[in-house]
């Protein structure tokens, strides 16, 4: 625990090195939470919790090695339930480590059930919550991303959005105390990490040429668990004279193969297993363009400077719709198959999601608020 200094008043402490619990459950979160805990660890006391919502620690290992982050203290194992069982036993475990650790601090990221959970279980006992990608909105409430994120951030202290976009966004809802615009971490994880990825030998091994190819990935809902959406996108992407490397999301796969839709797979599309983060970056950065219904990837799309083509009707990085480097095309055959002819950008990009300094930032506004009043249940 933090040390209180002599003369604090009670239930005060000025911290010389926090407690801080820091909750993790899927893939994106890895990414997001290995800069800011490289930089946390250096003057505090890290408790990393890995829901296990997507993979557990042995299948998610990978994200964990190559971007250096370390071991989880606490692996809880909840795995894929119905949202209400999901959150509901991540909220139980969570405040079970929370009770036994008494952090300091709790930080969640982006907009799963695992920062839900996290959330919930640190308000209820009084611990103060900071949360990384505050402020982003698709205004889709049939989303279940966009009600994590809603109920997070109206639960945290301290909010850290990565975008202008984001504060207005927080600031039309009445909260504007405690907001921070610190840029984004994946912009930081990229920043620290493609000239790492440039050593990948994933396009040899595919046998594919820079920019001679489309990259797409699939895992939401709406298009995975609907059938006919699933089957339009299928066909849209087999209709196409151009290779396609998709790197299939084991949800997909399932519905894949339950639906007996293999037989709308084209020959110029190339499945493989799930990407380590290196391949997917370098994936990423030599394709032609890419289609996906990730929010993460249409960013690190920009980042790039690779045009992404977006498989959903909303998204929550409207910048990179303003800056004409993506496009919405929902499931819809026709304007999937437009856009892969058609949509070619040629603007600039500007520097909507920081200078990839997120990360240290974060840390900074966390150890200067704790060194002022950290109040303890």
């Amino acid at each position: 625990m933090g040390k209180a200094k002599e003369g604090s008043p009670r239930g005060i402490c000025e911290v010389e090195g926090m407690n801080i619990v820091s909750i993790v459950g899927a893939r994106p979160q890895f990414i997001k939470c290995a800069p800011v805990s490289k930089e946390m660890r250096k003057n505090n006391h890290e408790i990393l919790v890995h829901t296990g919502q997507h993979y557990d620690y042995e299948l998610s290992k990978v994200f964990f090695d190559q971007l250096g982050i370390p071991k989880p203290s606490y692996s809880l194992g909840v795995g894929s339930a119905s949202h209400g069982k999901q959150t509901g036993m991540m909220l139980l475990e969570i405040e079970k480590v929370l009770l036994k650790e008494k952090p300091d601090f709790v930080l969640v990221y982006g907009d799963t059930n695992s920062t839900l959970a996290g959330a919930l279980a640190a308000v209820k006992l009084h611990i103060t919550i900071g949360h990384v990608e505050s402020g982003l909105r698709s205004f889709d409430r049939t989303m279940p991303e966009e009600i994590n994120r809603v109920l997070t951030d109206h639960a945290s202290d301290l909010l850290f959005v990565p975008t202008k976009t984001a504060i207005k966004n927080l600031k039309n809802e009445g909260i504007s105390k405690n907001v921070f615009l610190v840029g984004d971490v994946m912009y930081d994880v990229l920043k620290q990490n493609i000239a790492i990825a440039a050593r990948s030998q994933i396009l040899e091994i595919l046998a594919i040429k820079p920019k001679d190819y489309l990259l797409a990935t699939i895992h939401r809902p709406s298009n995975t668990d609907n059938l006919k959406n699933l089957s339009q996108i299928l066909e849209a992407f087999s209709s196409v004279n151009k290779q396609i490397i998709f790197p299939v999301h084991p949800r997909t796969e399932h519905l894949i193969k339950k639906h007996g839709l293999q037989k709308k797979i084209g020959k110029n599309i190339k499945i493989m297993k799930s990407a380590s983060y290196f391949d997917f970056l370098w994936l990423e950065k030599n394709a032609n363009k890419i289609l996906t219904d990730s929010g993460g990837i249409q960013k690190e799309s920009y980042l790039l400077k690779v045009p992404c083509i977006t498989l959903r009707d909303n998204t929550e990085w409207v910048e990179t719709i303003e800056d004409g480097w993506n496009v919405l095309v929902g499931k819809n055959k026709e304007k999937i198959l437009d856009a892969i002819h058609n949509f070619n950008p040629t603007g600039k990009q500007r520097d909507l999601f920081g200078t990839g300094d997120a990360s240290t930032k974060i840390v900074k506004i966390i150890e200067d608020y704790g060194s002022k009043t950290i109040a303890h249940p």
